[in-house]
């Protein structure tokens, strides 16, 4: 079993340093994949409503030998439901979803900002935190001026958001104004969903010299960013692999080197949550 450093929010919650990404990931097939990362060390699974596999979320936990509460579940609303009543409504339906008691962290997945009602979906994070059914409350995807308009209209800061980040789009910026403002940064798709990353040479070549692979080394960047990585993996063999990512340290050239590869048009999908509208 891999020890795993921890990250403490700015609400007070402690959870891992790495988590595992659900998404795609049905059916009994995807219970069975879960159930396995859990007993193989993960903690931290992340998944969202949109993904439609809250169920197949619940039910791995179920199946796992781990208790709930030493587990940490994220899900998240999905954009069609930002009005104050629906988003509170979509929270607990999570919940029936995934036949669980509450949320460790719950997000907004995308801030939409031409329909403009992400502030309403705030309030009712805020709400379902109050009535427990979370823990825990953050953001996907926000920019740095949607979240402070949540706090200037609400008072309360997200504990994390969840990007796009990768050593293509390595999100200098955004991860410098999170670390001011003690907000998490969350990397999805950390090892770039199937483009060419790990069989760039500054990679490999690292990967060479410490006897690991590709994607543990760019793994371990994230890590050394600060960056808190949820990689998905269907194979117990992969899962295993992105978890042994704490036994060894990249030198700050091999940091620059990995960040050297980063693109102004480095997004998988030019999704810029600027204008991008998820539904």
């Amino acid at each position: 079993m891999h020890i795993i450093p921890t990250i403490t929010l700015n609400d007070g919650l402690t959870i891992p340093a790495i988590g595992f990404g659900t998404y795609s990931l049905k059916g009994e097939a995807g219970a069975a994949g879960i159930k396995n990362a859990i007993e193989l060390g993960y903690r931290l699974l992340d998944t969202a409503f949109r993904y439609e596999n809250e169920g197949v979320v619940g039910e791995a936990v179920r199946q796992a030998s781990v208790h709930r509460n030493e587990l940490l579940i994220c899900s998240k609303l999905p954009g069609k439901h930002h009005a104050y009543q629906e988003a509170l409504e979509t929270t607990q339906e999570s919940l029936y979803r995934g036949r669980l008691d509450y949320y460790d962290l719950y997000l907004i997945h995308w801030p939409n900002p031409r329909i403009n009602l992400y502030v309403e979906a705030w309030q009712a994070l805020i709400e379902a935190k109050k009535r427990g059914y979370v823990r825990s409350i953050g953001v996907c995807n926000f920019l740095p001026e949607h979240m402070e308009r949540l706090v200037a209209e609400t008072g309360v800061k997200p504990s994390l958001n969840q990007v796009e980040l990768h050593p293509y789009f390595n999100q200098e910026k955004l991860r410098a104004w999170h670390k001011d403002q003690h907000i998490v940064t969350e990397s999805w798709s950390p090892l770039g969903r199937g483009n060419s990353i790990t069989e760039q040479p500054e990679i490999t070549g690292i990967a060479q010299r410490y006897g690991k692979s590709p994607s543990q080394v760019v793994l371990r960047w994230h890590i050394q960013l600060g960056a808190l990585p949820i990689p998905r993996a269907r194979s117990a063999e992969h899962q295993q692999e992105n978890l042994a990512v704490f036994d060894f340290e990249l030198s700050p050239e091999e940091m620059e080197l990995i960040n050297g590869l980063t693109r102004a048009d480095g997004r998988l999908q030019d999704q810029d949550p600027a204008v991008y509208e998820e539904f």
